[in-house]
């Protein structure tokens, strides 16, 4: 039996529903939403203007509890937790199994104390979830999700060697105890169980399993350019355009899933839903660092937004290579990279140098002064990384914020009328939510019986995205990494 044979046997549809799904837009919700459907029987397609799949902003950690933010509030922060909780067990070859390491400059208005209230909520939110069922303890020991370390611990591992396999949360912190110029610390300093996640090897999983999976039909390469009502009928015609071709073909749909990212607003416009949101420019930087030695967790300095002080970011991929963020203008943000939907559109709109970035590509110039900043940001705390240089064309997007409140992180869906809904997550780990969200509709909307979806409306059914196996994505993400011009690197676990 061959593996496609293997495939059908073990996906026997768990659903008799006749109702067609078209989700627009195959970034990080899209493709999660078009999995969970496809798992199940339901006749979905999944409908992306790009060439592949997962080909948004730039995301490279869980969020597990939210530890990289101060400013969202602890609820936010338990959901969270919860949401990559559950991505790790549907995404289990995405994650980098590595700690962060959370620091505060003296020059923070913060204090390290100031955080144990939250991070004791957290851990035993995860340890109840652990008691609750076993399967959720993918973040380590709960006793284990977050430990603070001394000056006095760190200077200890000054002579160590540098250690090449972690056998202890220690080992994680040799290096940074080594490089980084404690003298510009408070302490203690933090470590926690926040994991990374690979976009490339995210990316890579959902193209496998749609490809494997019957009841998924993948149309790339296609704009939608229209969406129509139709008369006695509560579902949608929607008219997609080839991007190569041209061809426009017209297909109706009993349910609408608008997965559009930042370009939600366009959709919402085509079936004159009112929504109001917002819109963020991002950058992220790749940088190789060719005297890198030793094991480097995630390392998060804590700054003020927007500020020249803004948080520095370097999470570490194979080989000396880095991903960089710098809350600052002249780094990660952007001056007027923040714009919101007005009354007469829901689409936010960016300024024309942000589309061609996104629709284009950069200016080298651009690229090298940017890339630079963020190696000079990350090496006020770690000297040795001012011999850094770029490595690729940064990490980019816009990434769409609902409502009115900057800081939301935890977000996942909203509905307009009957049968259309809007997949809007700010964070890749609510991906899942929006999907469960969106199916409870589904059985709302008598689309979907309850009766027959059983346990699955609130359990996680994933039994083909489960079957990629660690080598073939990996494969499939080193793949993607080329044909997207980044470091094969960024597609490897660490």
């Amino acid at each position: 039996m061959n593996k496609a044979q293997a495939n059908q046997e073990i996906h026997q549809p768990l659903l008799s529903s006749k109702a067609k799904i078209a989700i627009i837009g195959g970034g990080v919700a899209g493709s999660t939403i078009a999995l969970r459907f496809a798992e199940l029987g339901l006749d979905t397609t999944l409908i992306e203007k790009g060439p592949s799949l997962v080909n948004g902003p730039p995301f490279c950690h869980l969020h597990a509890g939210g530890n990289l933010y101060r400013e969202i509030c602890d609820q936010q922060c338990l959901t969270l937790l919860q949401q990559s909780i559950d991505t790790v067990k549907v995404y289990p070859h995405s994650v980098n199994i590595r700690p962060t390491l959370i620091a505060l400059p003296k020059t923070d208005h913060g204090q390290p104390e100031d955080l144990l209230p939250r991070l004791e909520k957290l851990r035993a939110r995860y340890a109840e979830l652990v008691a609750e069922d076993e399967s959720n303890k993918v973040l380590g020991e709960p006793e284990h999700y977050f430990r603070f370390y001394s000056r006095a611990e760190l200077d200890a591992l000054l002579d160590l060697p540098l250690p090449s396999e972690a056998k202890d949360h220690r080992d994680w912190l040799v290096a940074f105890a080594q490089h980084v110029d404690l003298d510009r610390l408070k302490f203690p300093v933090l470590l926690v169980q926040e994991y990374g996640l690979s976009a490339f090897r995210f990316a890579a999983i959902t193209n496998l399993a749609i490809a494997r999976l019957p009841s998924c039909h993948l149309h790339t390469n296609s704009q939608v350019i229209a969406i129509t009502k139709q008369e006695n009928s509560l579902g949608w015609q929607v008219s997609t355009q080839h991007r190569q071709s041209q061809v426009i073909s017209h297909q109706y749909y009993d349910y609408v899933i608008n997965a559009c990212g930042f370009k939600s607003g366009e959709i919402d416009d085509m079936v004159s839903a009112k929504r109001q949101r917002m819109v963020e420019f991002k950058a992220a930087y790749v940088a190789h660092w060719s005297k890198c030695q030793g094991l480097w967790p995630e390392v998060v300095f804590y700054g003020e937004r927007g500020t020249p002080q803004g948080m520095a970011q370097l999470t570490p991929y194979p080989g000396g290579y880095f991903q960089l963020h710098g809350m600052t203008q002249d780094i990660t943000l952007f001056d007027q990279g923040l714009v919101a939907s007005c009354q007469q559109s829901a689409q936010p709109k960016l300024a024309p140098r942000f589309i061609e970035k996104i629709d284009k590509q950069w200016p080298e110039q651009l690229i090298s002064n940017r890339t630079l900043g963020s190696i000079a940001h990350i090496a006020q705390f770690i000297p040795a990384f001012s011999t850094a240089v770029a490595a690729a064309k940064p990490l980019f997007g816009a990434q769409q914020i609902p409502g009115e409140d900057a800081d939301l992180r935890a977000a996942d869906v909203s509905f307009y009328g009957k049968h259309y809904a809007r997949a809007e997550i700010v964070k890749a780990s609510s991906a899942l939510a929006a999907a469960d969200a969106i199916l409870k509709n589904l059985v709302e909307c008598g689309l979907v019986a309850e009766l027959e979806l059983g346990k699955y409306l609130t359990e996680h059914y994933f039994p083909i995205s489960l079957q990629c196996t660690a080598a073939e994505v990996t494969e499939q993400a080193i793949a993607l990494a080329k044909q997207r011009d980044y470091p094969i690197a960024l597609a490897k676990n660490l």
